[in-house]
């Protein structure tokens, strides 16, 4: 009898024992981190989505301008060429290659819109055109909505990587697979 008591009493140390270890090992935390990174992600898509359904009104708009210079129209219409055949996914975070070129894609869609909006300063009608006028109201906005995505996104996925190289929680990071994710940086601003 003393024998299966002093089995069940140590069955149950190693059950809290193990719900214990189990407690720091960080899994949930992953779980949430990962899922708000997710959707901090997704509202960079968004944006970027955004800014790429805008430019197709602000070219036709540009165009009405009968001596606008057509190489930085043709800039800005193959720059968002090349900005949305890159399939943006939830995975694509985890992949830094395909972010890397995802980024430098978006980095030259900037690019090629500050120039459209620096060069359409040398046309009075265009600038005097209120649906123009408009559209760029609304490309700055959305200019800044991106940056407060990608803030966000940033900070998500600090969080995420700190949990990540933290110990015992890296730990579970190798045993789970939760690499550490990649982040903007300052040359892709």
């Amino acid at each position: 009898m003393t024998f299966s008591i002093a089995r069940r009493l140590l069955g149950a140390i190693a059950a809290l024992g193990t719900a214990l270890a189990l407690t720091g090992c960080g899994y949930n935390d992953f779980q949430r981190l990962d899922e708000q990174t997710k959707s901090a992600w997704s509202e960079v898509l968004n944006q970027y989505q955004r800014r790429a359904d805008l430019i197709p009104n602000i070219v036709a708009t540009v165009k009405g301008e009968a001596n606008f210079e057509q190489e930085t129209l043709t800039k800005v219409v193959e720059a968002r060429a090349k900005a949305t055949s890159i399939q943006a996914t939830p995975e694509l975070v985890n992949n830094p290659e395909a972010f890397n070129k995802f980024q430098a894609a978006q980095g030259e869609l900037s690019s090629a819109l500050s120039r459209l909006l620096v060069v359409t300063e040398n046309y009075p009608n265009l600038k005097a055109n209120q649906g123009f006028q408009d559209l760029r109201v609304q490309l700055e906005g959305t200019e800044n909505r991106i940056t407060v995505a990608r803030g966000r996104y940033v900070k998500a996925v600090q969080d995420y990587n700190v949990l990540a190289r933290s110990f015992p929680t890296n730990l579970t990071a190798m045993l789970f697979s939760y690499p550490v994710k990649p982040n903007f940086t300052v040359q892709n601003e």
